[in-house]
């Protein structure tokens, strides 16, 4: 099965440090562009999992309850997937989360509040995102599969552990680990995600040999190129792509050579793959000599700390069937 990535909107009300993808001025798809993308996904190439992505998709509201509504009546659809940095969650919209089975919440924070509100700056007028999200604690941690994804910086690398002891005593259980792409790392700065990941693993390991449970997406998640998701991807000006490398603001110019057509003049899913498979070569191509080699270290860290745990989480699983 195929992916439907969604970029519902370049707007957001933070402007993380590490995050590229604001863009402000562009158009956000409507509910009809949302429509229209699902049918063409489900018909054309099949079908499989939604990624709703921003930007804050929940800055368009109704364009993400007309997809989670659509896609919930949708035998073609598995999973959908929507990324948020929480600002937009309330209570009415986690009770529709809860209430449909398919949606699987993705919540992006950066660890204790200090570390949070340091690399998430808020617009004028927004309010903390960090206590935003812990006062909707309480009913968040109902949600049966929602996934806290970590996000570590360069300049927080050496506090990734400490980090991540902090969302675990706020009580979440499911995790992403997403250390900072396309941007410049120090040689000090990839030692201390080293060795924060290494920690990290001690917590998995730890956790899993005495039966408490502990989720960690990465290691069921692949890509040809290192962050960027690959698939019929729908960019906010209705553009569509095999992958979403656009998103990141230095790598703005590949948006031309990466279009394969539009909503209206979409493309086969035969040229659509073959765009894909030209995706690693024109990434390399594109990015900065020294960030890509800074991209691909941090992705051999996170490679690693997935190849270490893998065994024990298979025989973590293999006990809990017999048992």
């Amino acid at each position: 099965m195929s992916q439907l990535i969604l970029t519902v909107t370049r707007a957001c009300n933070l402007r993380c440090s590490y995050c590229p993808t604001v863009k402000d001025g562009w158009p956000s798809l409507d509910e009809e562009d949302a429509a229209r993308a699902l049918g063409l996904f489900v018909d054309r190439f099949g079908g499989g999992d939604i990624k709703l992505f921003g930007g804050e998709p929940l800055l368009a509201p109704d364009v993400v309850a007309s997809v989670l509504e659509r896609a919930e009546g949708l035998s073609g659809i598995r999973r959908v997937y929507l990324s948020t940095n929480g600002l937009g969650l309330d209570s009415a919209w986690i009770e529709r989360l809860r209430a449909n089975p398919k949606v699987i919440l993705t919540l992006s924070m950066d660890g204790a509040p200090k570390d949070h509100r340091r690399l998430r700056r808020a617009l004028p007028g927004v309010t903390d995102a960090y206590d935003h999200v812990v006062s909707l604690l309480p009913e968040l941690l109902t949600l049966p599969r929602m996934v806290v994804t970590q996000t570590v910086a360069p300049a927080t690398a050496r506090r990734a552990a400490e980090n991540f002891d902090h969302l675990l005593g706020l009580g979440f259980r499911r995790f992403n680990l997403l250390p900072g792409y396309y941007i410049p790392w120090k040689a000090e700065q990839l030692a201390s995600l080293k060795t924060g990941f290494h920690a990290i693993g001690d917590r998995f390991e730890s956790a899993w040999a005495s039966g408490r449970r502990l989720y960690l997406r990465n290691l069921f998640t692949r890509a040809p190129t290192p962050f960027f998701n690959t698939g019929m991807v729908v960019d906010a000006d209705r553009s569509i792509h095999p992958s979403n490398v656009g998103l990141s603001g230095s790598l703005d110019e590949t948006l031309g050579r990466t279009k394969v057509g539009d909503l209206d003049h979409p493309p086969s899913a035969a040229a659509l793959a073959a765009a894909a498979a030209r995706m690693p070569a024109l990434l390399k191509e594109a990015v900065d000599p020294a960030v890509w080699d800074a991209t691909l270290a941090v992705d051999a860290e996170l490679t690693a700390l997935c190849e270490r745990l893998l065994p024990a989480w298979l025989a973590t699983r293999r006990q809990r069937r017999s048992a």
